[in-house]
């Protein structure tokens, strides 16, 4: 199969990161992939790094000739079996050019607020495929009223060579940031702001190291709470077992150094890549019990989910993956568990029969949720 993937967006967020690794995981199962993409951002790097070829444009609005003829150009030499969007401004760019050369498109919504009524009835109805990244974000669109055969999902990919226990890198990391080898750090990897709950880990958190004097915290990111967090660490009387790294891009080498990842989100969150990229690194998480996250891993055998905003059981949790027999059985069963639902081979397996579906696409089952 012949896949063009359309991504100009010059950013780095979790959206490209999804793009970049599903186009590497159906180039390395054997499909002819290029790409148009920015020059900048982690999509551009991403393609460059994974050897895909690209060709290089921009569509910085609905009415950028410049994007269009791009496409246009690429499917006219490359004749592409599908193009693959991932990002809301290409979505009727996309479907324009699919249309002009009768060329199918899929096209991926990664986030839930509700789009333009226009977009909203013509997008799933006009894409070959049109697909959510969890089964909490199907739903939220069939609340907006798009008929549930229109709607597919496709998981985020993760690469489990990238994302693997590494001994090396965990010594490295630990040294660097002064944490002992036999101490057990708890992970938080994303932006740091209101919605992400970083506060209330932070307070569970502290009340865990109370009672352990081995657990260290390892908080990963940057963000507008960032500072308030600073401010609880130094007030904490543990203040020399909280270890700031500030915005990284390569957060596995981080991953590596943790014994468990926290994602204490508030907020929705429509999936939550950096719980499967720990669990690859074999991290047992301990995510919170809202949005996409459940779908991310498994209650009870690979992590733990938590009600959102409760200190009390945040503390807990924490307290109980400090057990080292608890946690390895955990761990293992983490990466058994990423590969097998998340990882490249299997996503884009599921992809390209997604794609060879005769029709609009039917969903997956919510296999990853336990």
């Amino acid at each position: 199969m012949k896949l063009l993937f359309v991504g100009t967006n010059p950013e780095n967020t979790g959206a490209a990161t999804h793009f970049v690794t599903l186009a590497k995981a159906m180039s390395e199962a054997g499909h002819a992939v290029e790409g148009i993409v920015s020059r900048r951002g982690l999509i551009g790097e991403g393609f460059e790094a994974a050897r895909i070829p690209a060709h290089y444009s921009s569509f910085r609005n609905v009415y950028d000739l410049r994007g269009y003829a791009a496409v246009l150009r690429r499917i006219r030499t490359f004749s592409p079996d599908w193009l693959v969007g991932n990002f809301g401004k290409e979505y009727w760019p996309l479907i324009a050019c699919g249309r002009l050369t009768n060329t199918p498109v899929a096209l991926f919504r990664h986030r839930t607020p509700r789009m333009s009524k226009l977009s909203e009835y013509g997008v799933p109805r006009m894409a070959q495929r049109f697909i959510a990244v969890s089964n909490y974000a199907r739903n939220a669109y069939l609340k907006w009223g798009v008929p549930a055969d229109l709607v597919s999902i496709s998981y985020n990919p993760v690469d489990t060579a990238q994302f693997r226990p590494n001994p090396q890198l965990r010594a490295a990391v630990r040294h660097q940031w002064g944490i002992d080898d036999d101490a057990i750090v708890l992970g938080y990897v994303g932006r740091m702001h209101g919605g992400k709950g970083v506060t209330t880990l932070m307070r569970a958190a502290n009340e865990a190291m109370v009672s352990n004097r081995k657990l260290h915290v390892l908080w990963v990111g940057n963000g507008p709470e960032e500072q308030v967090l600073h401010q609880m660490a130094a007030s904490s009387g543990v203040a020399e077992r909280h270890h700031f790294t500030g915005w990284v891009a390569d957060t596995e080498r981080y991953c590596s150094a943790m014994s468990m990842l926290a994602f204490p989100s508030v907020e929705p969150e429509t999936f939550g890549r950096v719980a499967i990229e720990a669990q690859a690194c074999g991290v047992p998480v301990l995510g919170s019990d809202i949005g996409g996250v459940p779908e991310t891993l498994q209650d009870k055998v690979t992590g733990f989910l938590i009600e959102p905003g409760n200190v009390a059981a945040w503390r807990d949790a924490i307290i109980k993956l400090c057990d080292p027999l608890r946690r390895d059985e955990m761990g293992q069963a983490a990466r058994a568990f990423v590969i097998e639902h998340f990882g490249n081979a299997a996503v884009a397996r599921d992809f390209a029969e997604l794609l060879g579906r005769a029709g609009h696409a039917h969903p997956h089952g919510d296999h990853a949720h336990a």
